[in-house]
């Protein structure tokens, strides 16, 4: 496959349609074609959750060892949630720019276009983003006012979201545990993103169509604990394995579950936090709807007993959520670069 070079003058016009309040650093390359895709769509490892629960368990540990990533059929999340977040979602991204402005910037929570993160990193997608806090409940009622001409609506369908999401995680996390014969406490994960003061966020983005198929969030792994992904039956979401780029087949009624890399420290390195990103469809539009499960800022994050073997020093050492963000929001650190190399015992 060769490189798809990406012209200023077409970079210029999306951007201008898009986001023309955004400053832009032009990139005149995108990278998809130097690096081999996978033609394994059919082996994502895809668990359902109907199944044993001891199946279940063993099931999500060796996804998460091999893949640290896996998708989960028969949740128990309502469809009609999912369809009412998404319905809201469309409806504030299709509003004028000068109105989605209202609810921003994104920095981090609001919304935000193109720009990710505080290094320099762009995409080609469009972004809202929310704090799930349970200690600050009014929060998505206060930012639903800048988001929606029915504020009421959107705040009932971010929150009922986020919690039926936040509850699949946890039932995750503990099924996580029990597989890992971690028997002491197989709540050790899920009452991180139970605390009170959880830092998890909702995020809900958005892919215009791009007829040069580029980039819209480039490689990475998530810092967080789990992140629970949904997005409507457009491709676009591609995981690293094994040096290809596999393209994960889009489903509606499951929903994808990547690593973080806080799971992969808790684990000792046992768990892979997968390196993924999305590309733009040709024709459509993508949306794709995702919670980051994560700790309080106070929270002592270190391998668990349990995961370092015997005699063995542990590989990460202990870091506080807090010290994780910050060390991640320095401006030091790129989108791609490995956030746990600065933890390294």
């Amino acid at each position: 496959m060769r490189l798809l070079a990406i012209s200023i003058t077409a970079l210029y016009d999306y951007c201008s349609h898009t986001c023309g309040y955004c400053d832009y650093y032009l990139l005149s390359v995108c990278e998809l074609g130097s690096q081999k895709l996978g033609a394994m769509e059919n082996n994502v490892p895809k668990i359902d959750l109907s199944a044993r629960r001891s199946s279940v368990s063993t099931k999500i540990v060796k996804a998460c060892e091999k893949y640290g990533f896996f998708m989960v059929a028969n949740h128990d999340v309502p469809l009609n949630v999912v369809g009412e977040l998404e319905q809201q979602g469309l409806q504030f991204f299709a509003r004028p720019m000068a109105e989605k402005l209202r609810a921003g910037p994104g920095t981090p929570y609001g919304y935000g276009c193109n720009r990710i993160g505080p290094s320099g990193d762009m995409g080609a997608l469009e972004y809202l983003t929310l704090s799930t806090n349970p200690a600050s409940p009014d929060y998505i009622a206060r930012r639903a006012r800048t988001i929606s001409n029915r504020p009421s609506k959107f705040s009932s369908a971010a929150s009922e979201y986020a919690e039926a999401v936040r509850g699949l995680a946890c039932m995750l996390l503990d099924l996580t545990a029990e597989g890992l014969r971690v028997l002491n406490d197989t709540s050790v994960f899920s009452n991180l993103i139970m605390d009170d003061n959880s830092d998890s966020i909702l995020r809900l983005n958005y892919y215009p169509p791009s007829n040069d198929h580029s980039i819209g969030f480039g490689e990475h792994t998530d810092p967080q604990i789990f992140t629970i992904l949904r997005s409507n039956e457009v491709d676009g979401l591609q995981i690293s394995t094994q040096g290809n780029w596999i393209t994960v087949p889009s489903d509606p009624n499951a929903f994808c579950v990547f690593v973080g890399d806080t799971l992969k420290a808790m684990t000792n390195g046992r768990f892979v936090s997968v390196r993924h990103r999305a590309v733009t469809n040709s024709q459509q539009t993508r949306m794709s709807i995702a919670f980051f499960g994560a700790p309080s800022l106070q929270a002592l994050i270190a391998p668990l007993p349990e995961m370092v073997p015997a005699g063995m020093a542990p590989l990460y050492k202990p870091f506080t959520w807090e010290e994780f963000k910050r060390q991640m929001y320095s401006g030091s650190l790129r989108l791609g670069d490995d956030r746990l190399n600065h933890f390294r015992a």
